[in-house]
C-alpha cells in the first residue's frame, strides 16, 4: 500500500463503497483482480469492486486525493502487464442490458459481457455487432474499435455507438454523445484508454435474427491447397462476407473433441448476412478446394454467432502479438507457410488471419478514433499456454515469421490487436497520426493530471 495512504483512509474509503475495497495484503485482493489471462497477476496499492456508478465516482475522487494512478478492468481479457501500484477499479458487478425496441438501443452496464447483450437482443430479433468471443467484456472492446464476424457488413462495432455515461478524471459523471461533448464521445469511439471509466454504453442494433456461418476445418495435408483458395476468394466475396482462417495446433487431450484432437488443421470461418442458398454458392470455392473434414458451416440464429471463431471461454495463461497486414497474395502464403505451416513445430496454438475492408474500412455514422481501418487483413500469433516461453521463446518464433513476412505488414494496426505495447512507438502506431494527435489532446483536456493511466 501506498506510504501516503492509511489503514483509516482505506477504512473511509470502504465506508462510502457498497462494493468492496481491498488494500495490498487483504486476502481478497488476488480474486478481486483477476485476469482472464492468468499469466497476468495484478498486485495495486487498492482495488475497488464497484456495484454502481457512485462507487466509481468515490474511487476515482479517492485515487485523486491521494494522487494514484486509476486502472480499470471488467473481465482482464485485456491484461498484459501487471498493476503494481495505483487503484484498480473493478466493474464486473456491473452487469445488465436493457434494450429499447423501438430505437433499436441496448443500454450495456460496465461490465457486461457479450453474451448478455446477444441474448438480450436476440429476443427482441435484433443482434449486436459484436467481437468474435461473446465472453469479452462488451465495453472494454468496443473502446478499441471491435472487429467481429460482422464486421465487413456493418462496420467495427464503435461506430454503432450513441452514447457513453463516463465518470471523469473530476469525479463527475457525463455523457457523450454526437451531440454531448462530441470531442470525448469521438475519443471513446476506439481511442481506447486514458479518458475516464465508462459505467454504461448505448449501442444501436441491427436487425437481423439469422446468419450462414461456421466453420469448415481443413486436416495438414490439405491447408496449403484451403489456404491459397481462401487468400484468392476473399478478394471476390462481397461486403455481405465476413471469414477468417487460423492454422491451429489442438492439443492431445480430452478436453479437445475427439474429431479435432491431436491435429494440426487449418480452421476457416464464415458468416454470410443473407440467405442459405446464396451463402452456399458463395462458400462453394472452398468447399471444392480440398475436403474439410469437419463442416460446420449451415443457417444459425444470430444469438449462436460466438461459435463461428470458438474462442476460449476459460481463463489460463496466454501470450499473444498482433499486426495489421497489406493486400495478401500467394507470394504470402508461399512465404507464411513456409515458416508457419505444416512441420514448423512452432509453439502457437493459433495464428489468424481475419479479412477485414468492407463497411469496416469507411467511417459509420459518423467520426471515430479507431485505428486500422485502411489495412485489409488481421494477424494474430497466440503463444501456447507457457508462461515460462513467453519472455524470450515466444517473442523470438513470432519474430521469425514475422521476418519472413515483412513485406506485407502495413504500417498501421488497431489497438485491440496489438498485444502488449512495449514502447511508445509501437503505441502510436495503433492509430493513423491525426487520430493519435487529436486523442493526445482529447486525453489533456479530460485529464490533465494523467489521473487514468493508459499506454506505454
Amino acid at each position: 500500500m501506498a506510504a501516503a495512504i492509511t489503514l483509516e483512509e482505506v477504512a473511509g474509503l470502504r465506508g462510502a463503497i457498497s462494493g468492496v475495497v481491498y488494500a495490498r495484503g487483504d486476502d481478497g485482493v488476488a480474486g478481486e483482480a483477476a485476469c482472464f489471462n492468468t499469466a497476468i497477476v495484478h498486485d495495486p496499492d487498492v482495488v475497488v469492486g464497484a456495484r454502481s456508478t457512485a462507487d466509481v465516482v468515490e474511487a476515482v475522487r479517492f485515487a485523486a486525493e491521494h494522487q494514484l494512478p486509476v486502472y480499470v478492468q471488467a473481465t482482464g481479457h485485456g491484461a498484459f502487464a501487471p498493476i503494481t501500484s495505483g487503484l484498480l477499479v473493478s466493474t464486473r458487478r456491473m452487469t445488465g442490458v436493457s434494450v429499447e425496441r423501438g430505437g433499436r438501443i441496448a443500454s450495456i452496464s460496465a461490465g457486461t459481457r457479450w453474451g448478455a447483450v446477444v441474448e438480450a437482443a436476440a429476443r427482441h430479433g435484433l443482434t449486436p455487432i459484436t467481437g468474435s468471443s461473446t465472453n469479452v467484456g462488451a465495453i472494454g472492446y468496443t473502446l478499441g474499435g471491435g472487429l467481429g464476424p460482422l464486421s465487413r457488413t456493418y462496420g467495427f462495432t464503435a461506430d454503432w455507438v450513441r452514447g457513453f455515461t463516463v465518470v471523469t478524471a473530476d469525479g463527475r459523471v457525463v455523457r457523450a454523445t454526437a451531440e454531448a461533448n462530441p470531442d470525448l464521445f469521438w475519443a471513446l469511439r476506439g481511442g481506447k484508454g486514458g479518458l475516464g471509466i465508462v459505467v454504461e454504453m448505448d449501442l444501436e442494433l441491427v436487425p437481423l435474427t439469422r446468419v450462414y456461418g461456421g466453420g469448415l476445418f481443413f486436416d495438414t495435408a490439405h491447408i496449403e491447397d484451403a489456404l491459397r483458395a481462401w487468400v484468392d476468394w476473399v478478394h471476390t466475396v462481397p461486403d455481405t462476407v465476413t471469414s477468417s482462417v487460423a492454422l491451429v495446433r489442438f492439443p492431445p487431450i480430452d478436453e479437445v473433441p475427439e474429431a479435432l484432437r491431436g491435429k494440426f488443421a487449418l480452421h476457416v470461418r464464415y458468416a454470410f448476412v443473407g440467405g442459405e442458398a446464396e451463402g452456399e454458392r458463395i462458400l462453394a470455392p472452398i468447399r471444392d478446394a480440398a475436403p474439410a473434414f469437419l463442416d460446420l458451416v449451415g443457417e444459425m440464429p444470430t444469438s449462436q454467432i460466438g461459435s463461428i471463431h470458438n474462442d476460449a471461454d476459460q481463463p489460463g495463461p496466454a501470450w499473444d502479438r498482433g499486426m495489421q497486414l497489406k493486400d495478401i497474395d500467394q507470394r504470402f502464403v508461399t512465404e507464411f507457410l513456409a515458416r508457419a505451416g505444416a512441420g514448423s513445430d512452432l509453439p502457437f496454438i493459433a495464428i489468424e488471419i481475419r479479412h477485414i475492408g468492407g463497411a469496416a474500412a469507411e467511417e459509420q455514422h459518423g467520426g471515430t478514433a479507431i485505428g486500422g481501418r485502411q489495412a485489409p487483413f488481421t494477424l494474430v500469433m497466440l503463444g501456447v499456454p507457457v508462461p515460462e516461453l513467453f519472455d524470450e521463446e515466444l517473442p523470438q518464433k513470432s519474430d521469425y515469421i514475422v521476418a519472413g513476412i515483412m513485406p506485407w505488414i502495413a504500417d498501421e494496426t488497431n489497438i485491440n490487436f496489438l498485444g502488449h505495447v512495449a514502447s511508445t512507438q509501437q503505441f502510436a502506431s495503433a492509430w493513423p497520426a491525426d487520430a493519435f494527435d487529436r486523442l493526445a489532446r482529447a486525453r489533456t483536456t479530460w485529464d490533465p493530471d494523467r489521473l487514468f493511466a493508459y499506454g506505454p
